[in-house]
């Protein structure tokens, strides 16, 4: 069985969507974060700037810019000094504009995957997933406002790249925006540790949402119950969970399987 789209849902061009932009610019580092960020052509690149040694891999990806970019060459102490404390910058880092606010209607009509997320609040593990996701073709990831981290150096240095390749939309209530995925035709499968069902046992809808929760605390009561299913990944000991950022590459590479036959 499939959960139709409505005809009303649109096609998605990744256009800046209407409900405007963030405005904090921020610093990303890193070969992987830099480079995909320079090959991102909806990425506003306001400041680039790496060694002398680093430089010249990035010049095919600077030229290919219109207009072509400058790159700063800078000794590797300068660059320490205007990133975060510790960050390990490989050498070249980008002052960047934030990619453009996104809404549930700029999801590909076509999408067959996506990830929502419930409260996850580590940037190494958005990070993480978002490289799960990337590597697994989902079309977006969903996140709330408040309670989540904001798209920042580390999140995109943790991502290698994946931050410009797989959308974040952001939403204020995620209870609400799962019943408006589901007027979209998505089905909805939330992962839970104490569910009697196991990943892989059940039948997997397609479009299909996974929905994780916090690290510790997992999918909160109305996540929960918003879901179609809920389903928890076999281990063979009962005293062990997985990292959330795990959970969701076993979760995407099983759906994307159950998916794709």
């Amino acid at each position: 069985m499939t959960r139709k789209h409505p005809k009303h849902a649109k096609q998605r061009n990744f256009a800046p969507s209407r409900r405007g932009q963030q405005r904090d610019q921020m610093w990303i580092y890193g070969r992987h974060p830099v480079e995909a960020a320079l090959a991102n052509p909806e990425r506003q690149i306001l400041r680039l700037v790496a060694t002398s040694e680093t430089a010249t891999a990035l010049k095919p990806l600077t030229s290919d810019r219109s207009p072509a970019i400058v790159c700063e060459i800078l000794e590797r102490q300068t660059i320490d000094h205007l990133l975060e404390s510790g960050a390990v910058h490989q050498g070249m880092a980008a002052q960047v504009a934030p990619l453009p606010d996104l809404g549930l209607d700029d999801i590909p009509r076509d999408a067959d995957l996506i990830v929502v997320l419930d409260q996850v609040s580590d940037p190494h593990n958005v990070g993480a997933i978002l490289r799960s996701a990337a590597a697994f073709g989902a079309a977006a990831i969903i996140m709330q406002d408040r309670h989540s981290p904001q798209s920042t150096g580390a999140l995109a240095k943790a991502a290698s790249g994946a931050m410009e390749w797989v959308p974040i939309v952001r939403v204020t209530n995620l209870a609400r925006a799962m019943d408006d995925l589901k007027s979209l035709g998505f089905w909805t499968t939330g992962l839970d540790g104490e569910s009697p069902q196991e990943l892989g046992k059940i039948p997997l809808q397609s479009p299909l949402a996974l929905v994780l929760g916090a690290e510790g605390a997992g999918l909160r009561r109305l996540t929960r119950e918003a879901c179609d299913s809920v389903v928890q990944i076999p281990s063979s000991r009962s005293d062990l969970s997985l990292n959330v950022s795990n959970a969701a590459a076993v979760a995407l590479y099983e759906a994307r399987r159950a998916l794709s036959n």
